[in-house]
């Protein structure tokens, strides 16, 4: 499965339990670890956890092993790398705070879903 693949399945996944303001900012040009870091908001701590559970199902049933994910213990910011696609699900508190599209999207390459 090729990045634009994996990626199309992650924002169907999110989008599935629901997850706001669904962001893909490509990033292969600035870091060789990944190509796209995707981005979304969760309504509570419970439906972070909800939603990258639901992501690491679908991609391991489309048979694309996560290289590992962090935060679930808190679920306020859950990352889940799937090397060509790393995932961030975060609260809202979280989202502000950290500003990924701000840190990762300069130049207008954060696209909105």
């Amino acid at each position: 499965m090729d990045s634009e693949q994996l990626k199309a399945l992650v924002i169907d996944a999110l989008d599935d339990l629901k997850a706001q303001d669904i962001a893909e900012i490509y990033v292969k040009h600035k870091i060789s670890i990944t190509d796209y870091m995707i981005i979304a908001t969760g309504t509570s701590s419970r439906h972070v956890q909800a939603v990258i559970d639901h992501v690491h199902e679908k991609v391991k049933a489309a048979g694309v092993m996560p290289l590992g994910s962090e935060g679930r213990g808190q679920a306020d910011w859950v990352l889940l790398d799937l090397h060509d696609v790393v995932v961030h699900v975060m609260t809202a508190q979280a989202r502000a705070y950290y500003d990924l599209e701000r840190l990762w999207g300069e130049g207008g390459q954060v696209v909105r879903h």
